[in-house]
This record gives C-alpha cells, sequence and structure tokens, in this order.
C-alpha cells in the first residue's frame, strides 16, 4: 500500500449515509464504497434502497441498506442497535437526507416548516448524538454534516430550508467542540448548485440554468462526482486535524462578486 493509499483509504471503516437514494446521498455513498468502506445505506424508500444495494453489490461494493424513517426516533434507535450488532462500530456519519418545499415565504404552511426541521436539523441532531456516544467510546469518528449555500446565503420563499441548513451549520461546530476532546470530528460540506431532485425547477429552466452557472467561477453547475474527493478526505486520516469547519463545493458560487 503506498502512502497516499494509507493516507486516503476507508478500508475497515463502518459508514452511515442517510438520503442515500437521493442525488448527492447516493454520490457520497458510492464514493465511500470506492475508498473500501462498507456503507450502511439509509433512506425512507424501500425500493430505491433495495435496488441500489442490489446493484452495488453487483460491483463488488459492500453495500448495506437500512430502511428508517428519520422523523421516528424508534426506528432510528433501531438502526444504531443495527449498527451495534451487525458491525460493533461506527467511524463515518455522514448526514445528508433533507427537505426543500418552495412556497410563499409570507403563507408558508406550518406543516411544512416544522417536517422540514424535523428531517434536515432535528435528525442531524438526533442521529449524531446517538452515533456520537459510540465513537466516544471507541475513541476516534467522523461526522459530516451536508449543508448548502443557503447556510450563507438568503433565497426567497424557502425559509424552512435556508433556516433548518444554517442550524445545521452551526450544528457542525458544536459537535465539534463537545465530541473533540473524545477524538470525534465533526465538518461540513455545503453543495452549490447541482442537478438533483431538489433543483430540478432551476435546471430545466433555461435562463436559470445559465444564471446560476454564470454565478460561479467555473461557469457550470456541480457533477455529482465533485463530491467525492471531500467526503472521502474528511472521512479518511487525512484530514485528523480538522474540524468543526464549512467547506464548499460551489465552482466559486460564494465568493464571485460582479
Amino acid at each position: 500500500m503506498t502512502y497516499l493509499d494509507k493516507l486516503f483509504s476507508l478500508k475497515g471503516k463502518i459508514a452511515i449515509v442517510t438520503g442515500a437514494c437521493g442525488g448527492i446521498g447516493g454520490a457520497l455513498a458510492d464514493a465511500l464504497l470506492k475508498a473500501e468502506a462498507t456503507v450502511v445505506l439509509v433512506d425512507r424508500d424501500q425500493q430505491l434502497l433495495t435496488e441500489r444495494e442490489e446493484r452495488l453489490k453487483n460491483e463488488g461494493l459492500n453495500a448495506c441498506e437500512n430502511y428508517c424513517d428519520l422523523t421516528d426516533l424508534k426506528q432510528m434507535d433501531a438502526l444504531v442497535e443495527y449498527i451495534k450488532s451487525a458491525h460493533q462500530r461506527i467511524d463515518i456519519l455522514v448526514n445528508c437526507a433533507g427537505l426543500s418545499f418552495q412556497r410563499d415565504g409570507l403563507e408558508y404552511p406550518d406543516e411544512l416548516w416544522h417536517e422540514t426541521m424535523k428531517v434536515n436539523l432535528e435528525a442531524p441532531f438526533q442521529l449524531s448524538k446517538r452515533m456520537g456516544k459510540m465513537m466516544k467510546e471507541q475513541g476516534n469518528g467522523s461526522i459530516i454534516n451536508i449543508t448548502s449555500i443557503n447556510a450563507e446565503r438568503g433565497f426567497s420563499d424557502n425559509p424552512a430550508y435556508i433556516a433548518s441548513k444554517g442550524g445545521l451549520k452551526q450544528l457542525t461546530k458544536s459537535l465539534a467542540m463537545d465530541l473533540g476532546k473524545f477524538g470525534v470530528r465533526a465538518n461540513a460540506i455545503g453543495p452549490g448548485y447541482f442537478r438533483t431532485q431538489i433543483s430540478e425547477k432551476s435546471w430545466n429552466d433555461p435562463e436559470k440554468r445559465r444564471e446560476r452557472a454564470e454565478t460561479t467561477f467555473l461557469n457550470r453547475w456541480g457533477q455529482l462526482d465533485d463530491l467525492s474527493g471531500l467526503v472521502i478526505f474528511l472521512a479518511s486520516d487525512a484530514s485528523s486535524y480538522i474540524t468543526g469547519q464549512d467547506i464548499y463545493i460551489d465552482g466559486g458560487f460564494l465568493m464571485k462578486g460582479i
């Protein structure tokens, strides 16, 4: 094994990726699998989970599915028990599951606010708390929260998504501080514009697609493979002294001026 292989390899590591059937969650899970981690795919779409697990296993990758509605704490506790019994440890937790509902800001439905907060913010807290206890006992671990450029900038008519991603950014810093003394790290990855189900409306509008691309230094939308390097880096020993950080994969979107 070369120096670089040793530095970035995830062989023998156990990872959880929530929202593993989504565009970004799927890409992150694939990246960890290709770096030789065992990845527990967590989602609430049972059919898609089964299909993904079968495809990945056919590719020789070590994936296993676990249906879980992250708004149900009993199901979350069952996930924790599964990890303890089947794998005996957890090295990497990627909180990626997320919801986004765009509605008029002043008429935003309370039920959509609460549903978004439960999935985007409360679920990462609850799962990080549970998995953090296992990581504390091990003396190491990496929590990676998937935020968004919306954690930094205001966008119209989506108050729950923006508030939840801003909250997740700050939760990451809190986790980093509370768990650091146990050897556990927490960092956030904030994607810019990638073509996913959440951004499909903007992608399908030629004018908005062009505007989003031109608001980057690289003049393009992100491709899902662009996410691979950073998640492997933050999950591996290569980032052993990095915690509490917000790192954006946005082509320069947040930094671009006039």
